[in-house]
């Protein structure tokens, strides 16, 4: 085992980054660090993060050497942990990818719907060349990857690289939700021993063990339908954010077996989210205006003083603690649980092998090693049948070059369900998305 360790995190200039330097730089004790390298093609964007995290490992860990750069011939060598997290087009095409579904009166999200897949298609191109150069200089390096859309994102990596044991990918929504619970319930949720079952942002949870073996799902459930549901760090969350913990009351209400994924409103409630949706002003929006000017305004603020001692940047720290401990369980093998995706291969009875669900799973120096699940319900296996479908076919789209299968893929997704919508919004994305995408014929 290495006494200390590089790592490169790429995808430099996002807002989420911040959190993810506090994170390394205050966890020493488990991912004790050499050098640290952020990477970006952005360089003005990462430059404000960069020059925040010069100050910062200078003051919290300045025995690590700290860089960042856009020229990614020198980042990779010797590396043993890449975390990425790219956003391929920027928050433009993130926009785009909103509002040209709203238009249509259909759902326009990050992660879902049509555009959920024009974001998927879009960062595929990235993310293959990212994982091709990694391997080209560190062979052996451990990708931890974290990009959104994930579920489309590790299915498509899981097919172009089928031999690939090195890539892990990973969701913070999960942990969030366990943080919110232990909020709920006053105690903390790093003592919860959760089972999960689903598919990326598609998911439930079937049962949280105390550290006494007693299930709080009931407790927590009865909980919420009662005084409602909001997130461990409430006072910090945009407002879009607070609508979508309270829709789990919602969710519970109608089918209150297992605590849902918050992402489930979408496709459980799509005419009542539709309704609250403005197609003038979207989450990208609501980002730009909030985290985004909060976030930069403070590096620079910490820049232009010269110490980040005191700092606010880094109001959620689950997203870089979350990171940071995976790969602490890597390094150090400890086998502990986390909520990751992975090959099914039998893990939900019944279910296609070659889906990458979401489950609970013991991580160590060999990566996830995921607890079986077993048969589920219909109702569950009926949704997930048909989300699990509907990527299979929008990343063969993209392997293919295949629009006959973009539609396809587009008639199934819960949001869309019309083959007509689905031409039309599939037609608007192909061109809003021309730089990006490959030609579909």
């Amino acid at each position: 085992m290495k006494e200390k360790l590089n790592v490169v995190i790429v995808g430099g200039g996002s807002t989420w980054c911040p959190g993810i330097l506090k994170s390394l730089t205050k966890h020493q004790d488990i991912l004790p660090l050499k050098r640290v390298v952020m990477y970006d093609t952005d360089a003005d964007r990462q430059a404000v993060i960069g020059e925040f995290g010069k100050i910062l490992f200078r003051e919290e860990a300045p025995d690590v050497a700290f860089d960042y750069t856009t020229d990614k011939s020198r980042v990779y060598e010797d590396v043993d942990f890449v975390l990425c997290q790219i956003r391929t087009g920027g928050y433009d095409m993130r926009s785009t990818d909103e509002k040209i579904p709203l238009s249509m009166g259909l759902i326009g999200q990050e992660t879902v719907g049509a555009g959920g897949m024009a974001y998927g298609i879009r960062s595929m191109t990235d993310m293959i060349e990212i994982v091709n150069d990694v391997r080209a200089q560190s062979p052996e390096a451990w990708i931890i990857n974290y990009t959104n859309p994930a579920a489309l994102v590790a299915y498509g990596l899981a097919r172009v690289f089928p031999d690939e044991h090195r890539i892990l990918n990973i969701c913070d929504q999960p942990v969030n939700l366990l943080r919110s619970y232990g909020r709920l319930l006053g105690c903390a949720s790093r003592e919860f021993e959760p089972v999960y079952f689903g598919l990326n942002h598609f998911g439930w949870f079937t049962h949280i063990y105390d550290e006494a073996g007693r299930d709080l799902v009931p407790v927590i459930r009865d909980h919420v339908r009662e005084h409602g549901f909001k997130p461990a760090d409430a006072e910090q969350r945009d407002q879009s954010w607070l609508d979508t913990y309270a829709m789990v009351a919602d969710m519970l209400h109608d089918f209150p077996d297992y605590l849902p994924n918050t992402y489930l409103q979408y496709y459980l409630y799509p005419k009542y989210k539709l309704a609250h949706l403005d197609p003038a002003y979207t989450r990208s929006d609501e980002v730009i205006n909030s985290r985004e000017k909060r976030v930069f305004a403070e590096c620079r603020r910490v820049a232009q003083v010269g110490s980040a001692k005191g700092s606010s940047v880094v109001q959620n720290d689950a997203h870089g603690d979350m990171i940071v401990e995976v790969s602490s369980a890597i390094y150090r093998n400890t086998r502990q649980t986390f909520i990751v995706m992975v090959k099914n291969d039998g893990i939900i009875e019944g279910f296609p092998n070659d889906a990458m669900v979401e489950v609970a799973a013991s991580v160590g120096v060999n990566g996830p090693q995921p607890y079986a699940v077993g048969k589920i319900e219909p109702f569950y296996y009926g949704l997930m049948t048909t989300q699990y479908s509907y990527e299979r076919l929008a990343m063969e789209a993209y392997l293919e070059h295949s629009y006959e299968k973009a539609l396809q893929a587009l008639t199934l997704n819960r949001l869309v369900n019309d083959a007509k919508d689905a031409r039309e919004v599939l037609d608007k994305l192909i061109e809003a998305n021309k730089d990006y995408w490959p030609e579909l014929k």
